[in-house]
């Protein structure tokens, strides 16, 4: 059997499951409700793929990371209902970070591209880990959190091996 032939059965087989789970159950994946980000992430995707075949051009990793990324990011709030959009939007500043370490990565390795990525990926992981901070443990007695910060890194600096 040719692989074209397989590609396009397979493929006819995951849309004819995906419309039959909507007309059963109830469950509507094919809705341009959680479709939208795909208009994000295919063009992101296109801009990786079209790296990593040639690898010819590394500043299409930039685009594509970033895109691929927010695209990701966009297909998990639509399926959760943006439940966690107060939590992780700091991914969006991490997408930036990510396109341009890809570059890093993949390209020249100009030391100057680690500079933005160095910032960009600090604001993201800090706003990350303070939204998660905020949000998701709000029984922390936050008063406990400096002395406890303290004492371990006195602890450290106490059995660090000189």
């Amino acid at each position: 059997m040719k692989r074209n032939n397989i590609t396009w059965g397979i493929l006819l087989i995951f849309l004819g499951i995906l419309i039959l789970l909507n007309r059963v159950y109830g469950i509507n994946l094919l809705s341009i409700s959680y479709l939208w980000p795909l208009f994000i992430l295919i063009p992101g995707l296109c801009f990786e793929f079209g790296y990593f075949i040639n690898r010819r051009d590394s500043g299409l990793l930039v685009p594509g990371g970033i895109l691929t990324v927010i695209g990701l990011l966009f297909l998990f709030q639509t399926y959760t209902d943006w439940r966690f959009a107060t939590i992780i939007w700091p991914i969006c500043v991490l997408s930036v970070a990510f396109g341009l370490f890809q570059l890093y990565i993949f390209g020249h390795r100009s030391s100057g591209l680690l500079v933005p990525v160095f910032i960009l990926g600090s604001i993201g992981l800090i706003g990350l880990f303070s939204m998660i901070y905020g949000e998701l443990l709000p029984w922390l007695n936050y008063s406990l959190v400096l002395p406890i910060i303290l004492i371990l890194l006195g602890i450290y600096i106490l059995v660090k091996k000189h």
